[in-house]
């Protein structure tokens, strides 16, 4: 590809220098997938006693750092591996576009993983032990997503494991560490949320379709192929509107909970992005409009548990 492609890319993303450099590194699009679990967990928590902030605080952020972490492993582990370009869509770009040492990236993923272990000290000793051994299995998964032999992230299991670790794990870790137990309502009304999650990495193989069908990788969405696989994020959209209307039929989720479906609309704008775009570029829109759609979804459903409680 030729140098001026390369440019092309880079204003076509509009990546700037500076702080922003490192605030890309973050993949800030992807961060609804922690904050929105904790938040749906301790309003669940809320809706039915009362609410510990330094909890909530402290498992928000360790959660957001292990998502950053996981998403600087990817960026590490993709550019080791070849797999990043100077033209590659959908990634920080930090190394590739804006020179920063491999190294640095890795030590930074590593001190955020620190970080979270200190936080996670303090959740254990307000609450349980046992959640020590859950965050830190969690951590490892974070890992193994991008990096070890055989990344999950490079096969059809991604979208569960993300969706399972990311949607179930923290909900019910932002539940239990208020309440002192986990009920069987708790992890129904994680999932979906956890499918939403599962829909931010399909879109995300997706738009990668073609370049990691190049690179081996065997994601969903290379084994349907892009109709399908767009037809398939559509289901999992459906799904979990479909779930969540059946939870508030059972009386698990309040009748407040509907005001969810106001995010019908952005989820549809998703699969319309994704049928008329063709280019990884042209797609890009599709895969921001999909952590919306989980954003949207998720703060709706949270302060729909929140005026429950009072009302």
């Amino acid at each position: 590809m030729h140098s001026t492609d390369k440019i092309d890319v880079k204003k076509a993303l509009n990546e700037k220098g500076g702080f922003q450099v490192w605030w890309r590194l973050l993949r800030p699009h992807t961060l609804t997938a922690s904050f929105v679990p904790v938040f749906i967990g301790s309003m669940l928590a809320f809706s039915e006693d009362s609410i510990n902030i330094g909890l909530f605080l402290a498992m928000l952020i360790a959660s957001m750092l292990i998502q950053s972490a996981t998403n600087m492993f990817n960026e590490y582990y993709d550019y080791v591996r070849g797999l990043d370009t100077e033209d590659s869509v959908g990634i920080g770009g930090t190394i590739v576009r804006d020179g920063i040492a491999p190294k640095t990236i890795l030590r930074l993923a590593l001190a955020f993983f620190g970080v979270s272990i200190l936080l996670g000290i303090y959740i254990c000793v307000e609450s349980s032990w046992w959640i020590a051994a859950i965050g830190l299995i969690s951590m490892l998964f974070g890992y193994l997503y991008t990096g070890g032999p055989v990344p999950i992230a490079y096969t059809p299991f991604g979208e569960a494991f993300s969706g399972f670790f990311m949607g179930t794990v923290i909900i019910g870790i932002s539940y239990f560490i208020q309440t002192g137990e986990l009920t069987v309502d708790a992890v129904l009304v994680s999932v979906p949320v956890a499918l939403f999650i599962g829909g931010i990495m399909m879109s995300n193989n997706i738009r990668d379709l073609e370049g990691d069908k190049e690179n081996g990788r065997k994601t969903i969405a290379i084994l349907l192929g892009r109709e399908k696989a767009i037809n398939f994020l559509a289901g999992m959209f459906a799904a979990a509107y479909i779930i969540t209307a059946t939870l508030i039929a059972a009386g698990i989720l309040p009748l407040w909970s509907f005001i969810t479906f106001l995010s019908i609309p952005k989820a549809a704008d998703v699969i319309r992005k994704f049928r008329t775009g063709e280019t990884p570029l042209e797609m890009m829109p599709a895969m921001a409009a999909t952590g919306k759609s989980n954003t949207i979804y998720g703060i709706l459903l949270g302060l729909s548990l929140l005026i429950s409680r009072f009302i």
